[in-house]
């Protein structure tokens, strides 16, 4: 009975020999082909699907019959059979899940893109979205900025500190006024040492030092070491140095160890030989400011020196200290009038040339300083004599001699012009006036007879009284 149903379900006829109708519905018909294709081998044929399968139990409902065709001769008629249960229902089943299948397979399909649809993971959390979206618009944090490794200490990038080696916790900067001691390394800009001091000992604002190195140390901690970089201007500037040998025009690097600060001592209290050491130094300083011809802080070294030698002392000194301090005091008043001088301060240096003659009458020094003031004011008059006393005690000085010479004839020259000028205010001076012709020689005014006339007559009156009265 199973293979007359399989040949029944082959010829495509029912019960009777009719042509069974499809059970596939039209409208699914053109998407099964178009989705498939040809047919799988694997999978066969619905024919062959069906031939495979297993009987089963027959349907509770039998299918209507159709009007069958005469079967042939020979063939044996056949029994009314129902529709097995599950043959049209596998098939449909067959066909919804190959429908299905269809659906589900998208392995073949492309990935999608991404839709703006937030992950299964992230929906199943509540509140993800909302973070996600506050995270996106918080502003980011700014990059803390790096922390700048040299200083510019004025502010036109000439002269920059940087530090090596910080100070110890604690360490504090020195002030104003404070000796300190640092050990220095002086370095042209190619690397090439110049000068080492291992314990350099200055005061801090009193211009002992270079300007680089004076007002870098007030911003070090003891025990830091620092790397400083100075433009000449505020080294050894044009003129450069000879010891160290520093070219002109050189800027340098310095290598600076703070070591110690300590307050500065306090003059009252300073012995005769501790002011004479104080005072030495502060004068060299000005030394070596005026070769480097930088007057301005030559003279506040001279002005320093001179302050610690004039300063009231509250200890006792011996005649000999004096005297040292005396002789030193007129050095820096002398030194302190070049300075004066050349930066035309004419007062100044005429007051400081007085000092020195107050105390040295006869110093040559002092009054070749105080000629050159007075001719620089114009005072020829005044300023020559002054040379002469100088020439006078150092005869064979060419200085004095050629300065006195040019004043000289500044003086002549300044005495034409004054008298031309004069001529000028006068009129024409060489045309005088003429004599009175009846007037001589001896002729005297008559006012003069009178006069001499009247003090006659009252002394001869004056003896006529004086005898009467005797």
């Amino acid at each position: 009975m199973a293979a007359a149903v399989a040949a029944a379900e082959a010829n495509g006829h029912g019960r009777g020999g009719a042509k069974r109708p499809n059970l596939v519905p039209e409208a699914r018909r053109p998407r099964l082909g178009a989705g498939r294709g040809a047919q799988d081998p694997k999978r066969g044929s619905r024919s062959q699907r069906a031939n495979s399968r297993p009987p089963s139990s027959m349907a509770s409902c039998a299918e209507p019959s159709e009007p069958s065709a005469p079967l042939p001769a020979g063939v044996p008629p056949l029994e009314d059979f129902e529709v097995l249960d599950g043959v049209e229902d596998a098939e449909g089943e067959e066909e919804e899940e190959e429908e299905e299948e269809e659906e589900d397979d998208l392995s073949e399909l492309p990935p999608l893109e991404d839709m703006g649809q937030p992950p299964v993971e992230e929906a199943e959390q509540p509140g993800a979205l909302a973070r996600e979206f506050l995270a996106a618009m918080e502003p980011e944090p700014a990059p803390a900025p790096a922390p700048e490794e040299w200083l510019d200490i004025l502010g036109n990038g000439l002269l920059r500190k940087k530090t090596l080696v910080p100070g110890p916790p604690g360490s504090s900067r020195p002030v104003k006024g404070q000796v300190v001691t640092v050990h220095l390394q002086t370095s042209l800009e190619n690397g090439t040492r110049v000068q080492e001091e291992p314990e350099l000992v200055f005061t801090l604002g009193d211009c002992d030092v270079i300007q680089a190195l004076d007002l870098s140390v007030p911003l070090m901690d003891v025990g830091e070491t620092a790397m400083v970089t100075a433009d000449s201007k505020y080294c050894y500037g044009p003129q450069g140095s000879r010891s160290p040998y520093i070219p002109p025009h050189a800027a340098l690097c310095l290598e600076v160890t703070l070591k110690t600060a300590v307050d500065g001592p306090d003059l009252e209290m300073l012995t005769g030989q501790e002011r004479v050491a104080l005072a030495n130094r502060k004068r060299e300083c000005g030394n070596a400011h005026y070769q480097r011809a930088d007057f301005v802080l030559a003279a506040n070294s001279y002005d320093l020196a001179i302050k610690a030698i004039t300063s009231s002392a509250k200890v006792d000194m011996t005649f000999e200290e004096e005297a040292q301090l005396l002789q030193l005091k007129v050095k820096c008043l002398n030194n302190l009038a070049a300075s004066q001088l050349k930066l035309d301060h004419y007062r100044a240096a005429l007051r400081s040339c007085s000092l020195v003659l107050e105390h040295q009458p006869d110093n040559i020094k002092a009054l070749f300083r105080k000629g050159k003031v007075l001719a620089q004011q114009g005072e020829y008059s005044e300023a020559i004599p002054i040379l002469r006393a100088a020439l006078k005690l150092e005869p064979s000085n060419k200085t004095i001699h050629a300065e006195l010479s040019k004043l000289v004839k500044k003086h002549a020259a300044q005495r034409s012009t004054e008298t031309a000028l004069y001529r000028k205010m006068l009129g024409n001076p060489s045309r005088l006036p003429a004599k009175c012709p009846g007037k001589g020689a001896w002729s005297i005014p008559w006012k003069w007879l009178f006069g001499a006339t009247a003090v006659a007559l009252g002394g001869v009156a004056l003896s006529v009284v004086i005898a009467a009265r005797n």
